[in-house]
């Protein structure tokens, strides 16, 4: 899955129930993450065992609803970075990294291209 630059992603740190559907990730996205579902971002969940992801997605006119089920292993799922922290607002590359399998942990992007200084000295 290819996720685009702009795509704002909320990751939930805390396992939900993923027999829960568009109205009950809702839910959780309004009550728990404190969001509006209708906000243009992907909201990821995954279950206790860490195999299964699903994300609720608002593209302007319904939510999608994506589910990925791992035949062996489990994702590697980044840790609580404060005590109650809820969410947590990654990249749409480090959510591909994650999709595929690639542990975060000590990640770090590399500066493929920087952006021209627009200042110049004159």
């Amino acid at each position: 899955m290819i996720f685009t630059r702009g795509l704002r992603v909320c990751l939930a740190l805390q396992p939900a129930d993923l027999r829960r559907s568009f109205d009950g990730l809702a839910l959780l996205v309004r009550e728990e993450l404190e969001e509006n579902e209708c906000s243009s971002q992907i909201f990821v969940f995954t279950n206790k065992l860490r195999n299964r992801i699903r994300m609720l997605y608002w593209d302007g006119t319904g939510l999608w609803l994506m589910t990925k089920r791992l035949e062996a292993g489990n994702f590697a799922w980044p840790k609580v970075p404060e005590k109650d922290a809820k969410k947590l607002r990654m990249r749409p590359e480090a959510l591909e990294m994650l999709l595929s399998g690639i542990d975060l942990k000590g990640a770090r992007m590399r500066p493929w291209y920087e952006e021209p200084n627009t200042t110049k000295a004159s």
